[in-house]
């Protein structure tokens, strides 16, 4: 049973299906940075929304740390660069509040266009002020969409509605893509000189913070309103100011800023900016989908499985075709090192047959998991895997070949001095691992925790003396294969044990007549 802190409030489903996944679950809200790092220690995940900062220092002493899980879609608050150097998955829930950001930016799209905060306000204090207060119709005018995402797909869908033109910006949207979306596209500074709104929905990167500056806005259409409901420090907030003092831009609409809560910003003080305190998330149905994305995420994480939102991994996607040989990758990458009495120079993966018709990325991660699980001093995951190997100077290569002549699908791990092939044999419904070849010999068994690799003279005898120093030591041999090499000279036994082979059973058995190579690997341990 694994131990979820979660500090701040997520929907009750999601803390329900934690619990029925068999963890513990620590709910402790509003814990200081102190407390947090007493908190943290023996946690294996920890669940945090916006306010708890998971700093280098929180993920130290959460030693025992599998996952951290922010239930949202922003990361600011999370070291992700942390995390991956000590193996720890961060995973999100990037799409749970779409939607309500996408509505949120045409709530405030509407609101600065037709000035409803600033009439309200003049209302209620007892003014008629409907001249002051007239506004602009949506419709025939111009919108320019920065960031073409799911939010920025929404919004163009709605904002399509009102009869609005639309431009975008996304240097990772293909122009067929955007034409299905009914944009076209544009570079950012032909977005701004056209549009009559523009809306902003990019990730916040060191690429795009300040991405709306000074030299943009000076180039932008006279009259543009601009709406931000992505990230705070996208849009220049000084220089926005400056503009709108000028009346070059003649509106803005900011759900976020800079540093929240902005406290005394210059921004309020003007009559024609609209501002909402970071809402785009905030929607009983938003919040539901966060807590139940983020706790089904935890419990994959927990439970070793692809995890399909983690920002850290290397990987972004597994198939079910790629799915099965999971297991046997990670087994393959322990069976890799225990043939080897150091870590070799390079590491070559190289998936046949279907499996080289998928992203196979996940399964190189497997190979260096099980290739590390013994051999560093440091914990290793799929997160991390990539750069143990960089650390330790491994270098990595991944091979795909349509062609398996005897194999439907096969993985193979491959050094200078060594390689190991598996496969999933029998039904669908129920494919069993093999390993199908040790140092370019033909075999096949079934892996296990304990087994032997034997290189000896192809002569008669050889299995008898293997097998009656086994007997001797009390050691049962659980099953055999044996595979000759091609020029018949040389041979290769596989034998699964019920026990561990001794260190000094395999010395003695390598000083034997006819042995040249001898290795006892162990498989042993959780696999993917």
């Amino acid at each position: 049973m694994a131990r979820v802190l979660v500090t701040e409030k997520i929907a009750e489903r999601g803390l329900e299906l934690l619990a029925e996944a068999g963890h513990d679950v620590d709910v402790r809200e509003g814990l200081s940075p102190d407390q947090l790092l007493d908190a943290v220690a023996g946690a294996h995940a920890l669940v945090v929304r916006s306010q708890t900062m998971v700093s280098a220092e929180v993920l130290a002493a959460g030693t025992e740390l599998v996952v951290v899980g922010r239930a949202g879609v922003g990361l600011d608050n999370v070291d992700v660069e942390a995390a991956t150097d000590r193996g720890v998955m961060v995973v999100n829930a990037p799409t749970s509040n779409i939607l309500s950001v996408a509505e949120q930016a045409m709530g405030l799209l509407l609101a600065q266009a037709r000035n409803i905060p600033q009439a309200h306000a003049a209302l209620v204090a007892g003014r008629w002020e409907r001249s002051r207060w007239e506004g602009v119709e949506l419709y025939d005018k111009v919108l320019g969409i920065v960031g073409l995402g799911r939010a920025g797909s929404f919004v163009a869908t709605r904002a399509a509605a009102f009869g609005m033109r639309l431009l975008g910006h996304d240097p990772y949207v293909s122009a067929e893509r955007a034409r299905a979306m009914g944009v076209e596209l544009r570079s950012l500074e032909e977005v701004f000189c056209e549009s009559d709104f523009v809306t902003i929905h990019t990730p916040k990167t060191a690429e795009t913070t300040g991405l709306v500056g000074r030299e943009l806005l000076a180039k932008a259409k006279p009259g543009i309103r601009i709406v931000n409901t992505a990230r705070g420090g996208i849009v220049d907030e000084d220089a926005l100011y400056d503009a709108l003092r000028a009346g070059t831009v003649a509106g803005a609409a900011l759900d976020v800023f800079s540093t929240e809560p902005p406290g005394a910003s210059p921004l309020f003080e003007l009559e024609n900016v609209v501002v909402t305190p970071h809402l785009g998330a905030s929607t009983e149905e938003a919040q539901d989908k966060a807590g139940v994305s983020i706790a089904e995420q935890v419990v994959l994480a927990l439970s070793g499985d692809f995890v399909p939102f983690a920002v850290n991994l290397a990987a972004s996607e597994v198939s079910e075709a790629v799915r099965p040989f999971m297991p046997i990758t990670e087994q393959l990458g322990r069976f890799f090192a225990s043939q080897h009495e150091r870590l070799p120079d390079r590491l070559e993966v190289e998936c046949r047959g279907e499996l080289a018709g998928h992203a196979t990325g996940i399964l190189t991660l497997c190979a260096l998991k099980g290739l590390f699980a013994s051999t560093a001093e440091e914990p290793v995951s799929y997160v991390n895997a990539p750069q143990v190997a960089e650390r330790r100077g491994l270098a990595v290569e991944e091979v795909s070949a349509a062609a398996s002549p005897f194999y439907k699908s096969l993985v193979t791990l491959r050094s200078g001095t060594h390689a190991v092939a598996g496969t999933l044999a029998g039904p669908s419904a129920r494919p069993e691992p093999r390993i199908v070849m040790v140092d370019d010999h033909t075999l096949e068994v079934p892996p296990a925790e304990h087994m032997l690799v034997v290189h000896n003279d192809d002569r008669p005898g050889m299995i008898g003396v293997v097998g009656m120093a086994l007997g001797i030591a009390g050691i049962s041999i659980s099953s055999m294969a044996v595979g000759p090499s091609a020029d018949g000279h040389t041979a290769l036994m596989v034998l699964s044990t019920s026990e561990p082979v001794p260190a000094d059973l395999v010395a003695h058995l390598r000083e034997g007549d006819g042995i040249f190579g001898i290795h006892a690997v162990s498989l042993a341990g959780p696999t993917s």
